[in-house]
């Protein structure tokens, strides 16, 4: 049992680190802002369902503490106010990277449902950083210039959108041609 568990602790820590790598590897960089990674989120999903709802809570919750120490000193420079800040910690670092983990509900499921896994968590990414545009971005007045001011719903959908449906595609993409190749379905099967 302790093997099993010290597996996963290490499992988990190689990848959110290779996550942590991934995004810094932009590749394409959005004209209002976010960018589309090398597919920075696809090690916590297949983490999530090798090892389970639990393990993967725990892993996407580290992603997004390394993502919060990694972007911290940007987020300093935006000139926020200090309860703005610690919203912004908590919605677009703390909780939209640690809602990735319910990919781990899907770990045991068929093929079709562990995709469908994957785009949930990943929707469930966005939903966070949509609410973020539409409560805290916009009330901080960081709305970009042309953007009609009074349709925060629209901004942040957009926005989010711009970067975020790309990323969804292309992990659910990548996920799904990993699963398809004989040589590595073995190493994606459930280890819980």
């Amino acid at each position: 049992m302790a093997n099993k568990k010290l597996s996963a602790m290490v499992e988990c820590a190689i990848m959110a680190a290779l996550a942590a790598a991934l995004s810094m590897v932009k590749i394409i960089h959005m004209p209002f802002g976010g960018s589309v990674t090398l597919l920075s989120m696809l090690p916590i999903m297949i983490f999530g369902l090798r090892r389970g709802f639990p393990w993967s809570i725990i892993c996407s919750t580290l992603f997004a503490f390394i993502q919060l120490a990694l972007d911290f000193g940007e987020v300093m420079t935006w000139g926020l106010t200090v309860p703005m800040i610690i919203a912004c910690f908590i919605l677009d670092y703390i909780l939209a990277y640690s809602v990735l983990g319910v990919v781990g509900l899907f770990s045991k499921k068929s093929l079709k449902m562990q995709v469908g896994g994957i785009l949930i968590a990943l929707f469930a990414r966005f939903l966070v950083h949509f609410i973020s545009g539409v409560f805290l971005w916009h009330s901080a007045g960081e709305l970009w210039s042309g953007f009609p001011a009074d349709n925060e719903f629209l901004y942040s959908f957009v926005y989010n959108g711009f970067y975020m449906f790309p990323e969804m595609i292309f992990t659910a993409a990548a996920a799904f041609a990993l699963y398809k190749v004989p040589q590595t379905k073995a190493l994606l099967q459930p280890n819980t």
